[in-house]
């Protein structure tokens, strides 16, 4: 089944309108990056497979986007995509390892790129020749540990790590710029020797070529800093801090739907 952007945020917003849950803007945000990377982008032609390449969600709590790729390709049931957020079910706000796709568990905030480099290089160790994708949240980015695993990356020169940046400017609790200002994002990473490139978050073409152009076999480590909207798709969302964490309504969850069916 091809995965669109459209139909992840309409996953999106049915989940978290059964669920009666918040992290929905997150999720929105990321919708074009995950469409893009499980259509076009991620070689995993079996989610067992050994070979496969390895996706990372460092900011865990926007989780349903992921959920909703796994089950338009297939590899989890309508069935245990409508157990998000019950009891016992293996779909909670973050992700958790045990559930078909995932490859390790998130939620902890800063963690995701240094598990991510040392996937990186134990794929290398192996002579295999995987990719590995770290999503991350510019709101991360104010966490020491995240550079710990910048400068760790950029001296073992893993090539095939690829970071991707969810820079909407905001985080729980304010807009980025006013939590910890972090001008030049760019700047920050090439100066730690990053192969860096600025992008349109919601452009899939754009994902997709630079990602095909990014040299993975030898040199450096590679981000991609996705310039995104919060909340992308359903317009009262839309940069507003609330839906970091606010259910929806009837009425506010029609209202989205319908905005998304027309998106």
């Amino acid at each position: 089944m091809k995965i669109t952007a459209q139909e992840v945020r309409r996953i999106i917003l049915e989940q978290a309108k059964r669920a009666n849950v918040g992290h929905i803007g997150s999720a929105l945000s990321i919708a074009d990056i995950v469409a893009t990377l499980y259509d076009k982008v991620l070689n995993i032609p079996d989610p067992d497979s050994v070979e496969r390449d390895k996706f990372i969600l460092s900011k865990g709590h926007a989780a349903l986007a992921v959920y909703a790729a796994l089950y338009l390709k297939g590899w989890i049931s309508a069935e245990e995509l409508n157990t998000y957020c019950a009891d016992g079910s293996l779909l909670g706000v973050h992700p958790e390892h045990a559930l078909t796709g995932i490859d390790f568990s998130t939620g902890s905030l800063g963690h995701g790129l240094s598990i991510a480099s040392g996937a990186a290089l134990a794929a290398r160790l192996r002579n295999k020749h995987q990719r590995v994708f770290a999503l991350i949240s510019d709101a991360e980015c104010n966490e020491g540990s995240v550079w710990e695993a910048v400068m760790f990356a950029a001296h073992h020169r893993l090539s095939n790590l690829i970071a991707i940046i969810d820079l909407n400017g905001q985080q729980a609790f304010g807009y980025t710029k006013e939590v910890i200002a972090m001008p030049d994002m760019e700047g920050r990473w090439k100066s730690f020797n990053w192969d860096t490139h600025e992008l349109d978050g919601h452009n899939q073409e754009q994902i997709r070529k630079v990602i095909e152009g990014l040299n993975t076999g030898s040199g450096q480590p590679h981000v991609l800093i996705a310039h995104t909207t919060f909340g992308k798709g359903v317009s009262f969302m839309e940069n507003k801090i609330k839906w970091h964490y606010w259910p929806m309504s009837e009425e506010e969850y029609k209202t989205a739907l319908n905005e998304v069916k027309g998106y």
